[in-house]
């Protein structure tokens, strides 16, 4: 998957900025050379790939993806249950243009969980590609915050089947596309610890 999205984003490119027919065309081969390794070392179909990447009018860059590590009053971690694939993750998505970072937390957890948080400190950006997480076509990096509640009533959102706060020692099976258990574990010791300083891959 590494080298399938390296390679369309090189066969992106040059499909942009290169003025020469003969040099479109190797750069069209290669991208069909990308959605086929993407293809093999993924879950979706060609024409599901096709569809998630739309032509290209600039130049391609790294998605984004929000999420929000808020624990109880007890040192519990609150996680949302994804309608997606009805397993769980830490409140968050990706993000939105139009809102900054800390806009779009809040958003998540109020729109998600039902609570006004306050964004506290950014815990981690993590390149996802230096994690074991499932393989999936977009490049992404995860920014994950640590977040206190100000009010609100817990409650899931629209999209989202279930929310709780979660020991430590006791997580529910999670969606491991969005989060792992181990960067969980790290998150919370930071937090106990009153370590604040960003992990940055």
């Amino acid at each position: 998957m590494d080298i399938s999205q390296r390679l369309k984003a090189l066969a992106d490119i040059g499909m942009l900025y290169t003025e020469n027919p003969f040099d479109r065309e190797r750069y069209e081969e290669i991208q069909e050379l990308s959605f086929a390794l993407m293809q093999l070392g993924s879950n979706h179909s060609l024409k599901d790939l096709k569809s998630i990447f739309p032509l290209v009018a600039d130049y391609p860059t790294v998605k984004v993806d929000l999420r929000a590590m808020v624990l109880s009053a007890d040192k519990k971690i609150l996680l949302v249950r994804e309608s997606m694939d009805g397993k769980w993750s830490l409140p968050g998505g990706w993000a939105d243009i139009g809102f900054s970072a800390k806009e779009a937390i809040v958003k998540e957890c109020s729109e998600e969980a039902g609570l006004k948080v306050i964004v506290k400190h950014l815990l981690a950006v993590f390149d996802k590609r230096m994690h074991p997480h499932p393989p999936e076509p977009n490049y992404a990096y995860k920014m994950i915050f640590y977040c206190e509640t100000e009010g609100g009533i817990l409650k899931p959102g629209f999209d989202i089947l279930d929310v709780g706060y979660f020991d430590i020692n006791n997580l529910p099976d999670l969606s491991l596309n969005r989060v792992l258990p181990p960067q969980i574990k790290m998150l919370y010791a930071k937090i106990l610890e009153g370590d604040f300083l960003s992990e940055v891959d």
